[in-house]
């Protein structure tokens, strides 16, 4: 009963998820890691390659996936992660870190990589696929138009040489080195990232149009039991296979 009582007061904790995805051919790599707080979703996406951003290919701007027993979740926040810091802005740092003027949240999207619904971006993209001024997060506008437009305040990579690149990176009018942290409303009670189906579909997209480098992400691997968790859960079923033996004995 106590073994039982456990699993059950375990099973009912959220517990986050963080998924990954890289292209070593392009030197991309990122991450995105979705964790909770009460019915909040909290959205971190960082752009995890250590490649030397060139040109606005190489921007992360957007993560795509799908809640399926979420509908559609209200806009808190979007700020910089803890550390990270705007280049190519000529105002410089954006007050308390808020970048939710170039950030939008969407869902109903059709035509999104691995058929995804819903998406976070910092782009307009297109078609389907377009995120607009209803869409965008609480906060100033940081670099007109008052929309999700370009590369601007996309994520450039944590190993970025920011003295480099093109024009379209240096002259972006505000890139973000190297995360962002979205907060995301209205999650269902009970609610697990981690749970089997929980989110799905997610991906990882660069540059300003879908025909840009595009990366699924893969959830963590299923975690492989330990040598003395296998034992102690080897005594069990031995001592339970045991008990029973006696009561069936005459």
């Amino acid at each position: 009963m106590l073994l039982a009582g456990s699993l059950s007061a375990g099973t009912a904790l959220a517990t986050p998820i963080t998924f990954t995805g890289s292209n070593t051919g392009l030197g991309l790599a990122a991450s995105v890691t979705f964790d909770t707080s009460g019915t909040n979703l909290i959205v971190t996406l960082t752009n995890t390659s250590s490649a030397d951003i060139m040109n606005p290919g190489q921007v992360l701007t957007a993560v795509f996936f799908d809640i399926p027993s979420a509908g559609t979740l209200g806009k808190v926040s979007a700020l910089l992660g803890p550390g990270s810091t705007v280049f190519y802005d000529a105002q410089g740092q954006p007050a308390l870190g808020i970048v939710g003027g170039e950030w939008a949240y969407k869902t109903a999207l059709s035509g999104a990589p691995l058929g995804a619904t819903e998406g976070i971006s910092s782009s307009g993209f297109s078609g389907g696929v377009s995120f607009g001024p209803p869409n965008l997060f609480p906060g100033a506008d940081l670099q007109p138009p008052t929309s999700p437009d370009g590369v601007q305040y996309g994520i450039l990579s944590a190993g970025d040489n920011t003295a480099t690149g093109n024009t379209g990176i240096t002259g972006s009018g505000g890139l973000i080195k190297n995360q962002v942290v979205i907060t995301l409303s209205g999650l269902p009670g009970g609610f697990d990232p981690s749970a089997a189906g929980a989110i799905l579909h997610v991906s990882f997209q660069y540059g300003t149009a879908l025909t840009d480098a595009n990366v699924p992400g893969e959830p963590p691997p299923p975690p492989v039991p330990e040598p003395a968790t296998l034992a102690l859960l080897g005594v069990g079923l031995l001592g339970i296979s045991l008990m029973m033996r006696r009561r069936r004995a005459p």
